[in-house]
């Protein structure tokens, strides 16, 4: 069973193939860059661009047993759609897992882009009652672009001091590395890909 990825940044690619090895999936990819440049232009992920969005997540479905958006900013593309094989926004995988663990939660951004709709995601998500705070953090983003991935790293680990749980909105912010505490978008992701896909399997052989 392969899932089929649509990227914004290159970098984001090995980060998930890191996750899906440790979770038996195996991956494909596609690449739009301009997706997320044109949403940064613009203030936000247009209406002509979710569409082209979901026009490239289509192209993708050919021989694929799921859909991955990876990207945060494209994240309402799959709002509203109906796909023929499970579709999967990450950072609504995140959003799930990270609701459910105990304690209060910090929900990190880099890129101002992304605020809404993680606010809205994550808002969503949350059980009645739960602590839990959004954040950007500062200048993350401009070190990103810059290529300066210690520095972009460094930036979110700094952000993170002190916080009881911590959810990083971001795929490409797992270079900040993950854990017991951390949780990160790809692995998040993977889990619940393993699970959905491992439902299908069993239903199938039935």
């Amino acid at each position: 069973m392969t899932v089929a990825c649509l990227h914004t940044a290159a970098s984001n690619i090995p980060l998930f193939e890191a996750a899906a090895a440790r979770h038996g999936l195996t991956l494909r990819h596609a690449l739009r860059p301009d997706l997320l440049a044109g949403a940064e232009a613009a203030g936000g992920a247009t209406p002509a661009i979710l569409a082209e969005t979901r026009a490239e997540l289509a192209r993708a479905l050919p021989g694929a047993s799921a859909l991955l958006l990876t990207c945060s900013t494209l994240g309402p593309a799959l709002e509203g759609a109906t796909w023929p094989i499970p579709a999967l926004r990450v950072d609504a995988a995140l959003a799930r897992a990270a609701m459910a663990r105990p304690g209060r939660l910090l929900v990190l951004c880099a890129v101002e882009t992304t605020l809404e709709p993680t606010r809205a995601l994550f808002a969503a998500a949350a059980p009645a009652g739960k602590a839990w705070e959004l954040r950007l953090v500062p200048g993350a983003w401009a070190r990103f672009k810059a290529g300066d991935a210690e520095g972009y790293a460094a930036a979110i680990r700094a952000a993170a001091v002190g916080a009881e749980t911590v959810a990083l909105a971001q795929a490409s912010m797992a270079v900040a590395g993950g854990g017991a505490r951390v949780m990160t978008v790809p692995d998040a992701a993977m889990a619940a890909l393993g699970t959905t896909l491992g439902g299908t399997l069993s239903a199938a052989s039935r």
